[in-house]
């Protein structure tokens, strides 16, 4: 089976993350597409499958008589999709042979235009496959399962020697909250790759710093008409708090490896108001610089109206795991490698988020990140080509020669 075709089938399950919940998995649909998973990899001849309550599925494929003593590899991709553009069953669209234009998206009236997607010229020829314009498409991350799964596959097909293989698929990745229960004894790798990433050659290990900060405004309502020397707009100190920040580091402004923050949600009247901003860089210095702007700010305020006026909550969320990958970097040599086999040029840029790896790294796993080749995540002009996800898995194969003779 062609890796498109099993993302047609895994798309048609779906799994939208719910960011309310506090339980893991955070919906039970993610079960849905985990337990035909747990089927495949039987059929495919992986073993010691096990499908935890947490919704976290782990297999292996034995290491090819000969090549015991090669490295672990594992590999990795999430089940979850997020929730926005998920009020309805997903029905992909394929265009056989695009020709590089102006595609329409079903009857939506969305199109999706190389005007907009500059990288559509090169897919002119392939076998695209996009949304109808009213979801998502889902291959964010059911594109890296699908790849996954063919891998295995056609390791088995194919009688391609390989080391010890490990493969998982996990809940909750847009949400960041599955990962911590990922048991990384039981997945028994050395080293490991999430396949998440966009663009095929696209190979990532430098994420962002991340927090989230919340701000609590206590303001004195009273009536206007007697305001004088009394009132306190918690609105006005919402608005000067924002003011307070650099206009253009905002993720509208930035791109590559600067940093920003970022107004999620603002609620407020005179007597309260709520913020909640998060707070992304690269660079270890300036998250930390990032992070005591706004303390600064706090304390401004409540020097001028009292203390206690605005309350600060700043939480780290996550770190860049350039420094481990670093310590590990023939992860990075050796997939660039893998890419020039197969014809693809690796680039190596900069990840605008963090992923499943970056947790995994710091608890001993590195785990840097693989393009998929999909497109326009999280929204309904997300796309992805048949060709793109075929040259993904042969690129993910010659990783996989690689290390059968590689030296830990």
């Amino acid at each position: 089976m062609k890796a498109y075709e099993r993302l047609l089938k895994y798309v048609a399950i779906n799994t939208p993350c719910d960011e309310t919940s506090n339980t893991t998995p955070s919906s039970k649909c993610q079960f849905d597409l985990a337990n035909l998973l747990k089927d495949e990899m039987q059929s495919l001849g992986v073993s010691d499958i096990h499908l935890t309550e947490h919704c976290f599925l782990y297999g292996k494929l034995p290491a090819t008589k000969g090549y015991e003593n090669a490295p672990a590899l594992g590999f990795i991709a999430h089940i979850d999709t997020v929730s926005d553009y998920c009020e309805h069953a997903i029905q992909p669209v394929i265009t056989e042979n695009y020709n590089g234009k102006d595609l329409p998206l079903g009857s939506s009236g969305l199109i999706l235009s190389p005007d907009m997607f500059e990288h559509l010229k090169a897919l002119t020829g392939h076998t695209l496959i996009t949304t109808d314009g009213t979801t998502i498409l889902g291959a964010d991350d059911k594109a890296g399962i699908a790849e996954i799964m063919t891998l295995v596959e056609r390791l088995q097909s194919q009688q391609i020697p390989h080391g010890p293989i490990c493969i998982a698929f996990t809940p909750d990745e847009e949400i960041g909250t599955g990962i911590s229960l990922f048991d990384i004894d039981l997945f028994d790798a050395d080293f490991a790759y999430t396949l998440d990433g966009s663009t095929e050659g696209n190979l990532q290990y430098e994420n962002f710093n991340a927090a989230s900060a919340s701000f609590d405004i206590h303001g004195v309502s009273v009536h206007p008409g007697s305001a004088k020397d009394t009132m306190i707009n918690a609105c006005l100190l919402a608005m000067e708090i924002n003011n307070q920040l650099p206009k253009h580091e905002t993720p509208r402004d930035t791109a590559g490896y600067e940093g920003f923050y970022h107004l999620v949600h603002i609620t407020g009247d005179c007597g309260s108001a709520h913020m909640d901003y998060i707070i992304r860089d690269h660079d270890n210095t300036e998250f930390q610089n990032r992070k005591n702007h706004l303390l600064s700010i706090a304390e401004q305020l409540n020097a001028k109206w009292g203390a206690g006026t605005v309350e600060l909550c700043i939480t780290d969320q996550y770190y860049n795991m350039k420094d481990i990958i670093e310590q590990n970097i023939h992860l990075i040599e050796n997939a660039k490698s893998a890419c020039e086999r197969v014809g693809l040029i690796p680039n190596v840029s900069p990840i605008r988020g963090g992923t499943d790896g970056c947790h995994l790294s710091f608890r001993g796993l590195p785990c840097p990140d693989i393009g998929t080749g999909a497109h326009a995540y999280h929204g309904p002009y997300e796309h992805i080509s048949a060709q793109s996800m075929d040259k993904v898995v042969d690129m993910v194969i010659e990783l996989v020669k690689i290390y059968s003779t590689f030296s830990k």
